[in-house]
């Protein structure tokens, strides 16, 4: 992608949306408009976590897809049942800003999440009260990074939408302009 396509929601952000919302919310100072502050993604090795190969492509695979290198997460507590121990590694967490945030976002909003099996568009509930955005992949094999011939196991990963609005109505108002397709209400 070239750097003017990667920032075209930047652009729509600072030339559109942000005066929308100052509409919408009536905000007396640019600086209240909420944006964008990060993006975090964070991918486990699932039941595999003893196994060093199931880490070594989880970190591979998040590489592919943001872009940047991950750093390795560890396990906080033992868990018998996936045969974990405090310490142990367990996948891989990468944190996005700026233009990788933009160019990440764009690419979940109009490549990945259209190639989601059944789509009916993303929830509405998962915002935490304070303005952020939780969304939780199945697969990886929706990014077109992954190639799926190459994929032993599928495996999920968390994304989290960090915004600096100061309550979830503020945030979904943000994310619904800048394009993300959310469930209609039943």
């Amino acid at each position: 992608m070239a750097k003017e396509q990667k920032l075209a929601l930047e652009q729509k952000y600072l030339k559109d949306i942000r005066p929308t919302l100052i509409k919408e919310f009536n905000y007396s100072s640019i600086m209240q408009v909420p944006r964008l502050s990060k993006i975090v993604i964070n991918m486990t090795a699932g039941n595999e976590v003893s196994n060093s190969k199931a880490i070594e492509e989880v970190m591979a695979e998040l590489t592919q897809i943001t872009g940047q290198k991950p750093y390795q997460t560890t396990a906080k507590k033992s868990l018998a049942s996936w045969k974990l121990r405090e310490g142990m590694p367990m996948g891989g967490k990468v944190t996005l800003r700026r233009e990788r945030m933009w160019s990440f976002l764009t690419k979940l909003i109009n490549v990945a999440l259209p190639r989601v099996r059944d789509f009916n568009g993303v929830s509405t509930k998962s915002f935490d009260g304070r303005g952020n955005y939780a969304l939780g992949i199945k697969e990886e094999i929706i990014f077109p990074e992954i190639n799926f011939d190459k994929i032993r196991k599928l495996k999920g990963m968390d994304v989290i939408i960090v915004t600096t609005a100061k309550s979830n109505k503020e945030a979904l108002a943000l994310l619904k302009h800048l394009g993300m397709p959310f469930a209609k209400a039943s």
